[in-house]
């Protein structure tokens, strides 16, 4: 009962703030993605991004946690092999089966990537009012929290 009582009384966010809240995030990311790209895809750069907090995997590993078809994760990884970003390793018990791993290339590549659009969101943010910015520092603990739900 008393679960039921403190959901019942939990703020709420309207579905209209929802959608106003989904329209920001949507436009800064494609904004973020414009700021710094370095002459690769956006799955491109998700591959690079799994591949850096995950260490190496398999393409069906890549495939799986990035919640594509293994054929265009295929095509992904060899456009990656072919610009020197991703290199293979042997996996020890299937000859036939390999891992994929960043090169020193690729973690210099994010690093820059990363860097420029930290910079560009640092300017935008620097152009807010003072109550704004606090606002935004109340915020990110929030959506932080909603980046990592699973649901």
């Amino acid at each position: 009962m008393l679960a039921d009582s403190a959901t019942a009384t939990a703020p709420q966010l309207s579905l209209e703030d929802a959608d106003r809240l989904r329209l920001a995030i949507a436009r800064l990311q494609r904004r973020m993605r414009l700021q710094a790209n370095a002459g690769i895809t956006p799955s491109q750069l998700a591959v690079l991004g799994t591949l850096n907090r995950l260490g190496p995997l398999t393409l069906g590993e890549l495939a799986a946690t990035e919640s594509v078809a293994p054929p265009s994760m295929t095509r992904t990884a060899v456009a990656l092999d072919e610009k020197k970003l991703v290199e293979r390793t042997v996996v020890s018990d299937d000859r036939r089966s390999f891992r994929l791993r960043l090169t020193p290339k690729a973690r210099r590549l994010m690093q820059a990537i990363r860097a420029q659009r930290t910079a560009w969101i640092a300017e935008r943010v620097a152009e807010l009012g003072v109550a704004d910015i606090h606002a935004l520092e109340r915020g990110i603990a929030a959506l932080e929290h909603l980046a990592e739900s699973r649901e």
